[in-house]
């Protein structure tokens, strides 16, 4: 969302574990955005509140409000036991993590290896919590779900993405060239739209320290 509308952001990764990045905050999960010193959470929400920002006047449809749902009631769900499937791919996640969070080379390590530990052991109670029998099932169904409610569109808002294509995109963005997404897109139709907001997103507006 913040890169589509090419507003300038800081990213702070959070460490796992003591969660020292976010000591300041009474909300101990992520994403946390401060905008002008309020703070936001949950993604729908601050994808929500963003947008009345922008564009005060529009209406959220129907079909939109759905999708929306949708990506909070199943598609966030699938995620998790498909990252974290196998200690590789779990390591494969955490190994961003890692590179990426301000971390001395001790949290770096703890990071990447406890970390996918944890998640790897994780992930399977949510597999059985959202009673998936099988993970990479789940997110092809949910991959080509989506592609069809497009009905031949190039976004599902018609010529431009609404906000569910961004909640979609939003979602699938971090794992597309994990195993995970790479999987995916060889093995669904989604590719084709999945290309199609790369490109309306452009690139990052993410401001590096």
């Amino acid at each position: 969302f913040l890169d589509y509308h090419d507003i300038p952001y800081k990213v702070v990764e959070v460490h796992p574990f003591s969660k020292k990045e976010i000591k300041w905050s009474d909300c101990k999960k992520v994403p946390i955005l401060v905008v002008d010193g309020e703070q936001l959470v949950e993604s729908s929400d601050i994808i929500e509140n963003l947008s009345h920002r922008i564009h005060p006047d529009d209406c959220i449809g129907e079909e939109e409000t759905k999708w929306r749902r949708w990506v909070d009631d199943h598609l966030v769900h699938v995620l998790a036991p498909n990252i974290y499937r196998t200690t590789s791919e779990a390591l494969e996640s955490f190994d961003y993590i890692a590179n990426n969070g301000n971390f001395s080379f001790t949290e770096k390590l703890t990071v990447k290896y406890a970390g996918a530990a944890v998640m790897y052991v994780v992930s399977k109670k949510l597999k059985k919590k959202y009673n998936i029998t099988d993970e990479r099932a789940a997110l092809y169904e949910a991959a080509e779900t989506w592609t069809k409610a497009l009905e031949g569109r190039d976004f599902l808002g018609g010529s431009k993405p609404n906000l569910a294509d961004l909640s979609v995109f939003g979602v699938l963005r971090p794992i597309r060239y994990l195993k995970s997404g790479r999987d995916m897109v060889e093995h669904t139709g989604i590719g084709d739209w999945y290309r199609r907001m790369e490109t309306v997103v452009g690139g990052s507006s993410r401001i590096h320290a």
